[in-house]
């Protein structure tokens, strides 16, 4: 169900990126890093060297492209044998990049460069990336799976420093699922031997691998006190009836002796939360990362499924059981079964609230699954769902108003989403919680808590303090991995 299309900014971009520092003295220009990690590791990337040079890899795609528009995207998926790698170690340091890692489940995808993109804002930013990709996927061309990646701020109206909402084709998609590797390589139809030359290029830069000492932390956004008093706000309109439930967010930003290393934060994110969703996006400058415990809707073959996650709890806290927290949960249940009622023809199946591990936190969880009609798209549902009580409050239109009165601000796509859609149009979006974004030697870290009827304000505090934690322990480098530690390429 697509309105029509808002107006949107389209770019076909295999290999944009910013210009490069000279290559490192111990690596030829142009080669990518070999992995440390074993006779395994290296064996993949052979096999992704010579698929990226091999005539047959021109001769297959030029079979696929034929007679396609010289815009479509056209796909090659290729095997790359078995290996147990994450793929961190080709992180590129300046070229826009994805990566999603699921880690209990053994997936690991890093998406680098962009054959086609699409970026828009404001209140029908959904509908424009939906109608977008659906131009895609009319005319893709491939010979096997293949995949967009894409992601999108809280509001719709925030625009620094990443796009308010992306969803790109990229150029190289390099895939680990249960031990076998996989590379998809994208470009449009009318830029195949352009591509063929620049994908060598994409892989050549990797990213530093160490972590450097923290200098401290900058007094910036809200305080403690500051925060303690709209936390009382929020409570006073709660008890007024204006709402039932607002989530607030803190913002902590840290300063270091040197960049932070994104390669090095998902690597420690990866071995540190192995239940989350561990994702990233960097823009060639900037790199927006964190893991969520929380999926925000999963479309497969017209069944869907999405969490109504909420209440928090770790060693010391208030009980995961205690009412606060099941109320604060019931409430997502309430609003997520209800934005989805109209794209289903019987109610959604609600399962039993259960407690969901997020590292050193626990969560309620209910999984709420449903099946809707041929014409729903996974963008219509995103739509339809977000913001959740979850990440903004409830009443929702209520909730948001509040927020934008009290000029709540939030970094990045911090309680946005991230999600991987299939050209077939099926697909997952997370909201990405416990995020930070990461700038040259600064990083911005956020986190939120719920506030309902009977909170105490401190203890909401600590929460927020307990979330930054997740953050906060994949940014020490006291807690840095060693160089076997990682599933490394």
């Amino acid at each position: 169900m697509r309105p029509p299309t808002p107006a949107v900014s389209c770019l076909a971009a295999p290999g944009s990126r910013r210009q490069r520092p000279a290559p490192h003295p111990d690596r030829q220009a142009g080669t990518p890093r070999l992995a440390p990690s074993g006779c395994r590791g290296q064996l993949v990337i052979h096999a992704l060297l010579r698929c990226l040079t091999a005539p047959s890899t021109l001769a297959k795609l030029e079979a696929l492209a034929t007679g396609a528009p010289g815009a479509a995207p056209v796909s090659l998926r290729l095997p790359l044998g078995c290996g147990d790698t994450d793929w961190l170690n080709l992180l590129p340091a300046d070229t826009p990049y994805w990566y999603r890692a699921r880690p209990d489940q053994q997936e690991y995808r890093l998406a680098i460069g962009h054959a086609l993109h699409v970026t828009s804002a404001g209140p029908n930013r959904f509908a424009a990336l939906d109608n977008a990709f659906a131009g895609f996927c009319r005319d893709w061309r491939r010979n096997g799976p293949a995949y967009a990646f894409a992601g999108f701020a809280f509001a719709a109206d925030n625009h620094a420093p990443l796009p308010n909402a992306l969803l790109a084709i990229p150029s190289i998609l390099l895939e680990t699922v249960a031990s076998e590797c996989w590379v998809t390589l994208s470009t449009p139809a009318g830029r195949l031997a352009d591509a063929i030359t620049e994908w060598p290029k994409l892989l050549a830069n990797a990213s530093p691998a160490h972590l450097p000492q923290q200098r401290g932390e900058r007094p910036e956004g809200l305080a403690e006190q500051a925060w303690l008093a709209r936390v009382k706000a929020a409570l006073r309109d709660i008890d007024g009836g204006r709402v039932a439930k607002i989530v607030l967010s803190r913002r902590r930003t840290i300063e270091a002796d040197g960049p932070f290393p994104a390669c090095r934060v998902l690597g420690q994110l990866v071995r540190q939360q192995p239940s989350s969703l561990v994702y990233a996006y960097g823009n060639g400058q900037q790199h927006f990362l964190g893991a969520t415990p929380e999926r925000l809707i999963r479309l497969v073959d017209q069944r869907i499924d999405a969490d109504a996650l909420a209440g928090t709890s770790w060693p010391g806290s208030l009980a995961l059981s205690a009412g606060k927290n099941r109320h604060e949960q019931a409430l997502v249940v309430e609003a997520v079964c209800a934005a989805l009622l109209p794209f289903c023809d019987q109610p959604p199946t609600i399962g039993l609230a259960s407690e969901h591990a997020a590292g050193h936190l626990h969560h309620l969880r209910s999984r709420i699954s449903a099946k809707v009609g041929p014409d729903t798209t996974l963008l219509d549902l995103v739509r339809a769902l977000h913001p959740t009580p979850a990440i903004g409050g409830f009443p929702v239109l209520a909730a948001q108003a509040w927020l934008a009165e009290h000029k709540e601000q939030r970094s990045g796509w911090y309680s946005g989403g991230i999600g991987l859609l299939n050209a077939s149009g099926d697909g997952e979006f997370s909201v990405a919680l416990r995020s930070a974004l990461l700038d040259g030697h600064t990083a911005k870290l956020h986190a939120g808590a719920g506030i309902v009827a009977g909170s105490d304000a401190l203890q909401e505090l600590a929460e927020t303090n307990a979330k930054l934690d997740t953050m906060l322990n994949a940014l020490s480098p006291a807690s840095r991995l060693e160089s076997g530690d990682s599933r490394r390429a």
